[in-house]
């Protein structure tokens, strides 16, 4: 016969219990609080890159020739979990109402807006004063470090399209933000 298991080992006693109970509580408290942890520090590297789009801003015959047109829309802009709206503009040029050239709405000194001044004819960027040429873009006068910045641009079915990029504002360089 075998010796009978004493009755004391076969009973778990309370400092056991509490072991497995916290142990067990803490090690499901560690993964509620971990998993969503490291998924906000992993989640960015598994997001693919956002593909630029082309984005319609007139009718092609709706544009005036030799004449530069401000055109704006709203952009969603997603930051983490925040989505909002942002008001961009572009301005379309065109000598002949077949090709156009579209430019960036910011000017490249301080990332201001910009308008038409209509006498001169010239952009004019009122923060400090510069001033570009209509048709190229060019640096005329002021302190913006580079002409204005030139976005792709193509005409589908009659209708102007244009891909919205954004550069950092302030450097000779033209770097995509």
């Amino acid at each position: 016969m075998t010796p009978a298991a004493s009755p004391a080992a076969a009973v778990p006693t309370r400092r056991r219990f509490l072991k497995i109970a916290s142990t067990l509580s803490a090690s499901i408290a560690a993964i509620l609080v971990g998993v969503p942890t490291l998924r906000a520090f992993i989640s960015p590297v598994l997001k693919a890159p956002k593909k630029k789009d082309w984005i319609k801003v007139g009718q092609a015959d709706a544009i005036d020739i030799e004449t530069p047109v401000k055109v704006d829309f709203v952009e969603a802009v997603n930051d983490g979990w925040i989505e909002t709206r942002a008001l961009r503009s572009v301005w379309l040029y065109t000598d002949d109402g077949e090709k156009f050239t579209a430019f960036s709405g910011v000017c490249t000194h301080l990332g201001c807006s910009f308008g038409l001044d209509k006498e001169r004819n010239v952009f004019l960027c009122p923060c400090h004063r510069g001033v570009f040429d209509i048709k190229t873009g060019a640096v005329l006068s002021g302190p913006p470090p580079r002409a204005l910045d030139p976005l792709p641009v193509r005409v589908v079915d009659g209708n102007v399209e244009v891909m919205l990029k954004q550069f950092r504002s302030g450097i000779a360089e033209r770097v995509e933000v």
